[in-house]
């Protein structure tokens, strides 16, 4: 089923929520006040005893003589997570990544994820979802990259609101997070991120803002690391001045699972320690426990912090309909969300290179395939993104002391290519010996290499290189034959010393739970090339902000032999400077004038189109009209983006909005932009608002960052915007 863009709604106003979860603390006895803001970990079963846990990543009590429901929160980045198969065999649908959600560019396909999310988190009897995700891309080798949604505030604040509205329309509570500055895996529970107060609200905070607005998540979780010294789920400015006296946000802040360290978290905008066992091995007591209650009931803590603790949990529960429409366990219709996980990936998939071989013509006789375990499925990510797929993964071993197993979904990309080219001879070889590859590939008329890089929560990737010679079988492959196409399932960009050599290239990310199907379908054009690049592909690793990952030298010097097990290494409080400040991703690329191997944006349709009478008004903001025509010869799906290029004279690259569009051969529609104001503003943080200068702004339009057309300029009135 393809779950319906609806209004992001409530079964409560907001008034009305407020006013029973007032009622409902008022009547909580003493004791039954802290039972909310204490969680617990999602096992079953603890030291022997039932605990009401159904199985996942936490569990809080609920309190049964009001009628309170527990909490049952489950990870759910890319499906419903079954941490250590804790639910004996309990498949859920694995949707591609985040990173390709955030290449469709689509809304409505964010909703439509969701939607699925919520439902069958809903149906397996969960209330809460520990997701989306939405830290900014700073570090293109960022291991939870695949979990986040780019590097442009816009895209990932309107994508990441969609898909909240989806999730809670299905009466689950979605969790915005990592509250912030979560750019890196490396040194994550002791790295202070240090930003300016003005670039954090341009551009990650921004994020988080625009997703609040839209969205209206019931919680929000706080990060592991620092920022600007300070612990994010203890930080002060970040939860109290910003996150709920600037934003008004209504619901709760829940730690992430071991990041509380003082009880000051709980004056400091803390209003639920989660999973405390976790703290309590690292303190030697749960601080939202015994230390909370003592310190309330000495007066050190005011007990109206506890009490609006309670109320913000409980506000965010009648909401999102946690006590009208409890979680059911019912069938789910895997087969349609596997139909619903099909189409989210054909439009995330990313044609990055083409001299004309794609879509595949129907006269090819002989195919290789190459390498990336294609005849047995699709790469995913891992941690706590990690999903348990219907018909159940293939394992792989990564190696190296303490690594996870790969999960592979059984969705071969060689199965759903022989099924497309029923009369071509099509064969494989799992490309470990480069010449055999080779010697394969130059007896076929079409070679195609899928190549592979594993990301995981808790490690970055070193570099940007593929792994394990995949460059070096690329190579040799394409010596052999001209006609080599190239896909990518990676979680992050990679580089690609093979490009000027090989014919195609296709990012499909982590595709998901039909990837294989859906990666055919785009070779062999059953659907259109849509998708279009949310991050930007460094050419190389010197481009970087950090060509040396910060911390990765020290964390290396604690391993024994440098596996991807080194996550547990602890190390000693470092810090990580920003000095691109809001200027995350291309804007940095336009700014210091470096040419990216594939632009913010960029992504290469099976058709062609023309863009033309841009039209800007200013005032206020701006508002652009203009008209997209299909000039090819095929129907296809277009995204004209539209960018602020030049602002009072000074050069200016920003992201001012985007539209979408499926159009058949020579048809043409006039479509239209408004770009938010605060696009157009600085922030002043002495004044802690937005400011909009005056004069005159210019725009562009164009099929990607790098790839920008018409101009045309506007004013724009000087204004003052409140946060």
């Amino acid at each position: 089923m393809l779950f319906a863009l609806a209004l992001c709604g409530s079964l409560l106003t907001a008034a009305a929520a407020d006013a029973k979860a007032a009622l409902l603390v008022s009547a909580m006895t003493p004791a039954e006040r802290f039972t909310l803001v204490l969680g617990e970990p999602g096992t079953p079963v603890r030291d022997g005893v039932v605990t009401g846990a159904i199985g996942s990543a936490g569990y809080v009590p609920g309190v049964p003589r009001l009628g309170v429901p527990a909490l049952q929160e489950t990870d759910a980045s890319l499906g419903i997570a079954n941490p250590d198969n804790v639910r004996h065999r309990d498949v859920a649908t694995a949707l591609p990544s985040a990173l390709s959600l955030a290449s469709t560019w689509d809304p409505q396909l964010a909703y439509r994820d969701g939607a699925l999310l919520g439902d069958e988190a809903w149906r397996k009897g969960f209330n809460v979802l520990l997701g989306p995700g939405l830290n900014l891309t700073r570090d293109p080798r960022n291991g939870r990259d695949f979990e986040y949604l780019g590097e442009d505030p816009l895209l990932a604040g309107r994508l990441a609101g969609a898909e909240i509205c989806g999730i809670q329309d299905r009466h689950v509570i979605a969790t915005m997070k990592h509250f912030a500055m979560n750019d890196q895996e490396t040194g994550r529970f002791v790295l202070s991120a240090d930003i300016g107060e003005a670039a954090m609200r341009e551009s990650d905070l921004l994020a988080f803002e625009l997703a609040l607005e839209d969205g209206r998540p019931g919680a929000v979780m706080c990060a592991y690391n620092r920022v600007n010294g300070v612990d994010a789920c203890e930080n002060d400015h970040l939860l109290n001045d910003v996150l709920k006296r600037d934003w008004n946000f209504a619901g709760w802040v829940m730690s992430d699972w071991g990041a509380v360290h003082h009880l000051d978290a709980a004056v400091n905008g803390l209003d639920q320690e989660s999973d405390a066992q976790l703290d309590r091995e690292a303190a030697g007591g749960a601080f939202f426990g015994k230390p909370l209650q003592a310190a309330v009931g000495s007066g050190a803590i005011p007990l109206a912090r506890l009490l609006d603790m309670n109320r913000r949990i409980l506000r965010s529960m009648f909401e999102v309909g946690l006590f009208g429409a409890p979680p059911q366990r019912s069938p789910i219709d895997y087969a349609a969300h596997a139909d619903d996980a099909l189409h989210a990936a054909e439009r995330g998939i990313v044609v990055l290179e083409n001299d004309g071989i794609l879509p595949l013509r129907p006269s090819i006789r002989r195919i290789a395939v190459i390498g990336g375990f294609a005849d047995a499925g699709v790469l995913s990510g891992g941690g706590s993104a990690q999903v348990i797929p219907v018909g159940h993964p293939l394992l792989a071993p990564l190696g190296g002391e303490g690594a996870q197993d790969v999960f592979y979904v059984r969705s071969p990309p060689l199965t759903a290519i022989r099924s497309l080219a029923p009369r071509a001879a099509v064969s494989f070889s799992d490309g470990r010996y480069p010449s055999e590859a080779a010697a394969l590939a130059a007896r076929v008329d079409v070679a195609i290499v899928f190549a592979t890089e594993w990301s995981c929560e808790g490690a970055d990737a070193p570099g940007l290189s593929l792994p394990g010679g995949q460059d070096t079988l690329i190579g040799a492959v394409a010596a052999a034959n001209p006609h080599t196409i190239v896909v990518l399932e990676t979680g992050n960009p990679v580089t690609m010393p093979w490009l000027d050599r090989v014919a195609a290239v296709a990012e499909a990310w982590y595709p998901g739970q039909r990837g294989g199907d859906a990666i055919a379908n785009v070779l062999f054009g059953r659907v259109d090339a849509a998708g279009r690049l949310p991050i930007t592909f460094p050419a190389a690793q010197a481009q970087l902000v950090h060509p040396d990952l910060p911390g990765l030298d020290a964390l290396l010097a604690l391993t024994a032999d440098g596996a991807r097990g080194y996550q547990t290494a602890r190390l000693p409080p470092f810090s990580v400077a920003y000095p691109d400040g809001g200027d995350a991703g291309y804007r940095r690329f336009a700014k210091e004038n470096l040419r990216p191997l594939f632009a913010f944006g960029h992504g290469l349709s099976y058709t062609a189109f023309r863009y033309g009478g841009l039209r800007v008004t200013g005032g206020a903001t701006l508002s652009a009209t203009f008209t997209v025509t299909n000039a090819g010869s095929r129907t296809g799906t277009d995204t004209p983006q539209l960018y602020l290029t030049r602002r009072l004279g000074a050069p200016e690259m920003r992201l001012l909005g985007w539209s979408q569009v499926t159009l058949a051969p020579g048809a043409s529609r006039a479509l239209s932009i408004v770009a938010d104001p605060r696009l157009l503003a600085d922030f002043d943080a002495t004044g802690g608002v937005w400011r909009i200068p005056q004069g005159a702004y210019e725009v562009s339009l164009g099929a990607a960052s790098d790839q920008l057309g018409e101009r045309a300029t506007a004013p724009v009135e000087a204004q003052v915007l409140n946060p």
